[in-house]
């Protein structure tokens, strides 16, 4: 006999594992994973059962009609973009069993960033200066913006290739040295975008995360701010914090409604001394890895997504800011701690210099996937043991 529902998370990392953290504190208790490999949310003991699939759109299809066997409803947590392309891919043949967080007649466009900029141009939120380059022709536009730029894919293309995801060019010469490396991949079919990196280090970061439902009404939100990245100010997160000014809120609620996004979406600023404005850098369409921050101050949002999908209404809740709360990749700060230059001062600001540092993964009820974690760590530092033997 089938269940009423389950909620599906597709991916196993730190956001996968926050996303089954926070659903089973709310009383959640059909809990399935999805992932590509055994990551450390596959040893949680808060699902009920975990599946290896490939990175293919069938194969993605061909198990939740298996989970469907043994559910009514699948209600679905990505944590990846190409998961919301598989997604969007067999959302016609998924769409009357699963609920699907994500607006499907424009999400293949704004999964490109280079568009979300142009909503941020109609919208008037500020981005940096950016051109496109579709041929490699083009390359020469980037001698128009200021140095230093950053170029990437316009889309996460570096989950399903070989291309980076994003190259730091410094000025004329440098760009003259990696016009090979960029013709070889536009030569592919990837459209480039190319931005003027805003100064400041990771720590400048902000983001704004809400669910809006396929209403148009949001139904939680919550802000916060990076402290740090890993393994450079522009990689992952390590360290974030629940603080960020009334700005953020305000223009990350402008672009959830102007770009007519449903689900679960993170707009990310990074703030500019320049000119005293907080600048749009993405918005990811999906819970990113360090949404368990706001979970951790009050807000819910995975779980108001979860009643959402089973017609429950949710309550509207409001993120405590009066204290300091810090949200710690251990892993990545400890890394980070051991391979970038004077990061002393910076670790122990993320780890102690808050009213209630919490730290992924760790949960003495459920210790497995924080065991996994230090394993990788540890897997993680052998390269650097041999190479100072």
């Amino acid at each position: 006999m089938k269940k009423d529902n389950c909620a599906l998370v597709l991916g196993g990392y730190v956001n996968g594992y926050s996303i089954i953290q926070e659903l089973h504190e709310k009383g959640v208790c059909n809990i399935v994973l999805f992932d590509t490999s055994k990551r450390i949310a596959s040893a949680s003991n808060r699902i009920r059962k975990f599946v290896l699939i490939n990175e293919a759109a069938d194969n993605l299809y061909a198990e939740l009609k298996k989970l469907h066997e043994e559910y009514d409803q699948i209600i679905i947590f990505p944590t990846d973009d190409l998961q919301l392309e598989n997604l969007n891919e067999i959302y016609s043949k998924t769409h009357l069993f699963c609920f699907l967080p994500f607006n499907h007649r424009n999400l293949a466009e704004l999964l490109d960033k280079y568009q979300q900029y142009q909503y941020c141009a109609k919208l008037g939120v500020p981005y940096p200066q950016t051109v496109r380059i579709k041929k490699s022709e083009e390359i020469d536009k980037v001698l128009s913006l200021r140095f230093p730029v950053l170029i990437k894919p316009n889309k996460r293309e570096d989950m399903k290739s070989e291309v980076f995801r994003n190259l730091e060019i410094r000025n004329s010469l440098d760009l003259e040295k990696k016009k090979r490396c960029l013709t070889t991949f536009i030569s592919k079919g990837l459209m480039m975008m190319a931005s003027e990196i805003i100064p400041g280090d990771g720590s400048n970061i902000y983001a704004y995360v809400g669910y809006r439902n396929k209403k148009g009404r949001i139904l939680n939100e919550w802000t916060g701010k990076k402290l740090s990245q890993f393994p450079h100010d522009f990689g992952v997160f390590a360290s974030a914090s629940n603080q960020a000014p009334k700005i953020v809120l305000e223009q990350g609620r402008v672009l959830l409604e102007g770009m007519n996004i449903y689900g679960i979406a993170e707009p990310e600023f990074k703030y500019d001394h320049r000119d005293g404005k907080y600048k749009l850098m993405e918005v990811n369409l999906r819970s990113m890895m360090w949404h368990r921050a706001g979970n951790l101050s009050g807000v819910n949002i995975q779980y108001t997504q979860y009643l959402d999908a089973i017609g429950k209404k949710s309550l509207r809740q409001k993120q405590t800011k009066y204290k300091d709360i810090h949200f710690v990749c251990l892993k990545h700060e400890i890394l980070n701690l051991l391979r970038r230059k004077r990061y002393l001062k910076t670790f122990l600001n993320n780890i102690f210099n808050s009213d209630k540092t919490y730290v992924a993964v760790f949960d003495r009820r459920d210790i497995k996937p924080f065991l996994m974690e230090i394993n990788s760590l540890i897997n993680s530092l052998r390269p650097d043991v041999k190479s100072t033997r």
